[in-house]
């Protein structure tokens, strides 16, 4: 109980300084740049709605935190008029002059850029120290491709993967067009493509290595899971580890112990999990050597197969009497703080493009709000710092990608409003600016409580299942 207090109050504390930090940090922004450029500032607020507490400093600007953790502001009126949303102004706008085009471009556009400081900051850090990463996401090779998936609807059909021809040991190369280098960025294009057959059904382009020889595929994607996310249902190249080995058995009696991993069968590289079983049965049962690592010992051993009759199964089959999963390793990533600015730049633009395009599949419940971000930022406390120092990049970049964007409320919206004005030679009407903001502020509030719907479902969906060993399969 000490314990699980203990890791929770942890997860609660990295939330408030590295999620709360990072709003923080954006309103700082904004703080900073209408100070120096001489504009009034009248409140400092993380989060909206009404206060929890507050109080007034000695420049006059009240700072406060507000009940609605969804963001924060500072109330700026002579840049913008948020009556709707941050209250009357006690300023009379009468009696100060009107600030320059630039003033409002500089003040609405530094929370963007100090997010983006921020990022390259702990960019830094993260290149400095390493981010821990799986090691078979390091490769783009094909470890095991499903013959038969589960869709979301329920329905059994053939896996999408074995349908196009892929093949394990196939090293992809392209996902529609679009280079990959490390298999998470499979998963991503695939679920975000936009790719489509004369039918109207999901399609993606794949560019393999096979044999040294490129070879183009179309594959039509399953939807997989709750959410039904595109899926091609395959698998890194990673080595089998022993799980367990049946007292008694084959494995048991050459030698084999749980933690050994499979590096070859009869000199044949043992790349997937189930190239064991696959072996196993087109040797049809001869013994066979196998060659595991322990300890980071090499070693080889020769074992004799005996047959065996699984449940509900007519014909025996050769097995050694081992359950198997994947060997997971991770190794330490030093990317260079411009390159992974970069990555998460690209991901977060692909995302939006694909959320805008109606040829995809993905919409607003598939995305995360500020519950689902929180959520990351729990499992990953549990994990490693270091991952949630690489997450606060991310999260980082994506706010100030998303704040640009030329959408009222957002500071691209007034950036916009501001350009508009000065294209026009007067100013816009302030209840027009008003009425504005005020219903994109609603159409905001309800988006983001509609993700935040999905997002509970989801962590409760989890919670209460018990998820199967993706990485393990039956003894062998």
């Amino acid at each position: 109980m000490l314990q699980f207090i203990l890791t929770n109050l942890w997860s609660v504390l990295l939330i408030a300084v590295f999620f709360g930090g990072s709003i923080f940090v954006h309103e700082l922004g904004h703080f900073l740049a209408a100070r120096r450029r001489g504009v009034i500032v009248e409140r400092f607020s993380i989060g909206f709605g009404p206060k929890i507490f507050s109080w007034k400093g000695k420049d006059g600007v009240e700072y406060r935190l507000s009940w609605l953790p969804l963001g924060g502001y500072v109330a700026l009126p002579q840049l913008a008029d948020m009556r709707g949303i941050e209250g009357d102004s006690r300023t009379d706008l009468h009696r100060v002059p009107p600030p320059s085009y630039a003033t409002k471009m500089i003040v609405f556009g530094a929370g963007a850029f100090f997010n983006i400081l921020f990022a390259v900051s702990l960019a830094c850090i993260v290149w400095a120290v390493g981010q821990p990463v799986a090691s078979e996401d390091q490769t783009t090779r094909i470890g095991y491709v499903a013959s038969s998936v589960v869709t979301s609807d329920g329905k059994t059909a053939p896996g999408p993967g074995v349908a196009a021809g892929l093949l394990p040991g196939d090293i992809i190369r392209q996902i529609d067009g679009k280079q990959v280098n490390a298999f998470s960025q499979i998963d991503q294009l695939v679920a975000l493509g936009a790719g489509r057959d004369s039918q109207g059904g999901p399609q993606v382009v794949i560019t393999v290595e096979r044999a040294g020889q490129p070879l183009t595929v179309t594959a039509t994607p399953a939807y997989i899971g709750a959410d039904a996310i595109r899926s091609l249902v395959i698998e890194p190249a990673v080595k089998p580890m022993i799980a367990t080995v049946g007292p008694g058995s084959a494995a048991a009696e050459a030698g084999l112990l749980p933690g050994d991993v499979i590096t070859h069968i009869d000199g044949l590289p043992a790349d997937y999990v189930s190239f064991v079983s696959d072996h196993l049965r087109a040797t049809g049962g001869r013994p066979v050597n196998i060659t595991y690592r322990r300890a980071g010992q090499s070693a080889e051993t020769t074992v004799q197969p005996r047959l065996v009759t699984d449940p509900g199964a007519t014909t025996p089959a050769p097995r050694i009497g081992v359950s198997l999963k994947g060997e997971l390793n991770t190794v330490l990533v030093h990317t260079p703080p411009l390159k992974q600015i970069e990555n998460h730049v690209v991901s977060t633009w692909r995302t939006l493009m694909s959320l805008i395009n109606p040829r995809s599949d993905i919409g607003p419940s598939k995305m995360s709000g500020p519950v689902g971000i929180a959520r990351v930022f729990h499992i990953l406390s549990q994990i490693d710092i270091r991952l949630v120092l690489g997450f606060t990049v991310f999260v980082n970049i994506n706010l100030a990608i998303l704040n640009l964007l030329p959408i009222p409320v957002l500071d691209g919206g007034h950036m916009m409003f501001a350009t508009i004005a000065r294209l026009r030679g007067r100013s816009l009407p302030s209840d027009f600016i008003a009425n504005t903001q005020g219903v994109f502020m609603v159409l905001i509030l309800s988006m983001i409580i509609y993700v935040t719907f999905f997002d509970v479902r989801r962590w409760s969906r989890d919670s209460q299942s018990t998820r199967p060993q993706p990485a393990a399969t039956p003894a062998k």
